[in-house]
């Protein structure tokens, strides 16, 4: 075969080798438009983490807030291993974790991670330090074990989970109450265990989590094309309470130093408005830092979750009921019997001997045990059970905190006999809670009207939608009825029992109450409570205030008048600072 011949066919394979790669593409690219689906695109998935809602005070301070944690992880084969004391170090300075806990994790092999809890703006440096990190080098390809080339990996950044914390600490537990974590959608996220991170743990809850899905361009950013997935983050809602921080700081202040005083086993304090049933401070002594929980026998709200015998607190309650039925004239007079009153085997005793012609009222102004037995004996017993039930007696306040108690009373039946009777008009035989009487003193400032105690003034979505929660009201009594009361429980201040809970240029009216602890076994401890439940009115305001100081020794100072008033009465000086009651002396 001569030349000529020889360069007719090498151009004639060339030719068909060419035809024969253009049909091969042709075919290719026909399959790829009938069959898209097998089009091998780079397809990319964000999720932008939704968080848990906060809880505000009324001043605008965060009390209960969440942060979105990364977790970083790094290919330790794809560090250069003599740029590897530069990755360390580099690493270190933006992230803020120590060189040798760095370099003790650099000893494992392979994927690992260097964090969980890396906060957002932290993350956000590390991206831009990953970024730096590939631009000189740090990282570079290597051959796996099966000798496959595997690409430069730099700094790998994604969600692990989000935090709850707490700038104040134990201010306002156990009220605000905690979170635990739990997996919930492949992440790590708090979830309401107590207080009212659990009442409101649906408004709370984080409602969706920002997805962005689809194909990639050569940067790495998402098509937004038709194909492409958007989701909006929508966080939980943020809740804001009645209660300011700086007044509810102050208030927990005020229960430290007289803790220290009395040695007791717990003081709460709650102050609220009558009218609307807002809670202005609700503290306690027993506290806990919700991030580092030591001691579980505080975590439960006692203002709550807590039923005792009130005592003579009751007194007042017992008392209205009998005005309300015109079934007693305050100013008529009354025989106490020298402060001894025998019913059956049981001798029922004043702390103080009477006065000479004494009145009606005051019965309630000295806190005459004898004196509620014989008034009482002139309600039938489901007028008594049915005058409990006006106040709330043994109800659920309806308070926006979980696991609440109701307390309990006698039966109608039982409140006909003359010993449940007669101890019930004195405090004994029936239990409530500090809630359910602070409500109750709040008819005698609000023309005898019960109202809702709460703490949460608004909800507001992290759309902007407000929700103002609606609680329900119910009479008790009448409105002359809470007005004589008001009266009253300003002269038990004045001259009675409660003298200490008196500051100058402000008119208060309350009660005191004393009650010995039922112990486990039965019968009574050395052990008592002391209360006092009353009002304060200045500059056009009334607040109601309830204290209690639980467990305090039967050696001396345990009555309530020598341990709850005194502190009712720093309160009221804390609010005249804080110019709650404006326009008092």
């Amino acid at each position: 075969m001569d030349g000529k011949s020889k360069q007719v066919i090498k151009v004639f394979l060339v030719f068909l080798v060419f035809c024969l790669a253009a049909l091969f593409l042709s075919f290719l690219m026909m399959e790829k438009i009938l069959n898209p689906s097998r089009t091998p695109f780079w397809k990319a998935k964000k999720i932008e983490a939704a968080a848990r809602g906060s809880i505000y005070s009324n001043d605008d301070f965060n009390l209960a807030s969440s942060q979105i944690l990364y977790k970083v992880s790094v290919n330790t084969f794809s560090i250069s291993p003599e740029k590897r004391e530069l990755f360390i170090n580099l690493f270190s300075i933006y992230s803020g974790i120590d060189a040798q806990e760095i370099t003790a994790k650099l000893k494992q092999k392979g994927y690992i991670v260097l964090s969980y809890n890396i906060p957002a703006n932290i993350a956000a440096n590390l991206k831009q330090l990953g970024s730096k990190l590939l631009a000189y080098d740090v990282f570079r390809e290597y051959q796996d074990s099966s000798g496959r080339i595997v690409q430069k990996m730099g700094i790998d950044v994604e969600v692990s989970g989000i935090n709850r914390s707490y700038a104040y600490v134990d201010v306002l537990e156990p009220i605000l109450g905690y979170t635990q974590k739990r997996e919930y959608k492949g992440m790590t996220i708090p979830d309401g265990i107590k207080g009212l991170e659990k009442y409101y743990n649906e408004e709370l809850f984080p409602r969706q989590n920002g997805i962005e899905s689809g194909v990639k361009d050569i940067r790495s950013n998402i098509i937004r094309n038709k194909a492409a997935i958007l989701k909006d983050r929508i966080d939980g809602s943020d809740i804001y309470l009645h209660i300011n921080l700086s007044f509810q700081r102050r208030v927990e202040v005020v229960l430290d130093s007289f803790y220290e005083k009395y040695q007791v086993d717990e003081i709460v304090a709650g102050v609220m408005d009558p009218q609307t049933g807002a809670i202005l401070a609700l503290a306690s002594t027993n506290r806990f830092d919700p991030k580092n929980i030591i001691s579980h026998s505080a975590l439960n709200a006692a203002v709550t979750e807590k039923p005792f015998e009130p005592g003579s607190t009751i007194k007042p309650i017992v008392f209205s009921i009998l005005l309300d039925k015109k079934l007693i004239n305050p100013l008529e007079s009354i025989d106490l019997n020298k402060g001894y009153y025998q019913l059956g085997r049981y001798t029922i005793k004043d702390d103080t001997f009477p006065a000479k012609n004494s009145v009606v009222q005051d019965v309630l102004i000295r806190s005459s045990n004898v004196g509620m037995v014989k008034l009482a004996k002139k309600l039938s017993g489901q007028e008594f059970y049915d005058g409990f039930k006006r106040f709330g007696i043994s109800e659920f306040s309806g308070i926006d905190l979980p696991y609440e108690r109701n307390g309990i009373i006698p039966s109608a039946k039982k409140l006909s006999g003359e010993i449940y009777k007669a101890s019930a008009s004195y405090g004994y035989g029936l239990t409530t809670t500090f809630i359910q009487l602070l409500r109750a003193y709040g008819v005698f400032c609000n023309d005898g009207v019960l109202v809702t105690p709460h703490l949460v003034k608004k909800v507001v979505s992290s759309t902007g939608e407000i929700y103002n929660p609606q609680f329900k009201q119910q009479q008790a009594i009448s409105a002359p009825t809470a007005r004589k009361m008001q009266e009253i429980l300003i002269k038990t201040v004045e001259e009675g029992t409660g003298r200490k809970a008196r500051v100058d240029g402000l008119v208060i009216g309350g009660k005191t109450g004393t009650a010995r602890i039922v112990k486990k076994g039965g019968g009574y401890d050395n052990l008592y409570n002391g209360s006092f439940f009353g009002f304060v009115k200045g500059g056009g305001k009334t607040y109601v205030i309830g204290i209690v100081a639980f467990g305090t020794h039967g050696k001396e100072d345990y009555y309530g008048s020598q341990t709850a008033a005194p502190v009712f009465k720093e309160i009221v000086q804390v609010m005249q600072k804080q110019n709650f009651l404006q326009g008092s002396k």
